[in-house]
């Protein structure tokens, strides 16, 4: 039987590559799947890649309650119940430094990457106990974990879901809900095309964005990026059954990043 039979799952940040990514391997395990993100475009896209019984969106800002509340709700009617949350929607802001760095920008990487999972939580938590329980997964970042100069805010949002995880984990012990987070390395996404060029930008006409991944990938001890499909494998099986000892955790994808 498939990893996720009978299982209603949520993945904000779902026109993503990561997002995508999940998507696919939650979908081909048996999962019916609501996908999340502001771009309907790129939320279209992805479904038409899917059976549509399986695969549906709906288009929501994260940082907002009512939005948040909806696409929860949403969930409930198509699929009635909802047994895992992707929180994944995620910005990268600018890089610069603390004392350049502005403030209106900080706040929005701190709304989507914070507050857009807290307010998941708060919303998701009382359907999934409905069911009996289940899973959530954050995608934190090996920015969780280290510091990341002249990405003050993003390192900061990526920090602090790792705390909002472990309180979560404890408080849904009683419930039968895991909480865990994703920590991925540079992976083959978007995001990582647009710090690409901004590392690229700081350092002058002399650099070009090509020699800025290697330099980036270099410092990965497997030597390149991660592929979506990777971090992926791991947050199917965290919402897997198979993971059912696992809450609170860390869960590393980063190619020996975290081991040095």
């Amino acid at each position: 039987m498939a990893r996720l039979t009978g299982k209603v799952a949520i993945i904000t940040g779902g026109a993503g590559g990561i997002g995508a990514a999940a998507a696919k391997l939650f979908t081909d395990e048996g999962a019916r799947v609501l996908l999340v993100d502001r771009n309907e475009a790129a939320l279209q896209r992805v479904v038409d890649t899917f059976d549509g019984a399986v695969a549906s969106y709906t288009v929501a800002d994260v940082t907002e309650p009512a939005e948040v509340q909806g696409y929860v709700q949403t969930a409930l009617e198509r699929y009635q119940g909802l047994d895992i949350l992707l929180a994944n929607a995620g910005v990268e802001g600018v890089i610069q430094p603390i004392t350049d760095y502005p403030v209106d920008i900080f706040d929005q990487v701190i709304a989507v990457n914070v507050r857009g999972v807290w307010l998941g939580l708060k919303y998701a938590i009382p359907a999934m106990r409905a069911r009996g329980g289940g899973s959530i997964i954050i995608t934190s970042s090996t920015a969780g974990i280290h510091g990341a100069v002249g990405l003050s805010a993003y390192t900061t949002s990526k920090h602090a879901v790792i705390g909002l995880m472990r309180t979560a984990a404890l408080e849904c012990v009683p419930w039968g809900i895991r909480v865990n987070t994703v920590n991925p390395a540079p992976i083959e996404t978007r995001m990582m095309r647009s710090l690409e060029e901004m590392r690229t930008t700081a350092a002058g006409a002399a650099v070009t964005v090509e020699q800025t991944k290697e330099a980036i990938a270099a410092r990965i001890p497997i030597r390149r990026y991660g592929a979506p499909e990777e971090v992926a494998r791991l947050m199917l099986l965290l919402a897997s059954d198979e993971s059912s000892f696992c809450t609170g955790g860390v869960y590393m994808v980063d190619g020996g990043s975290s081991a040095r």
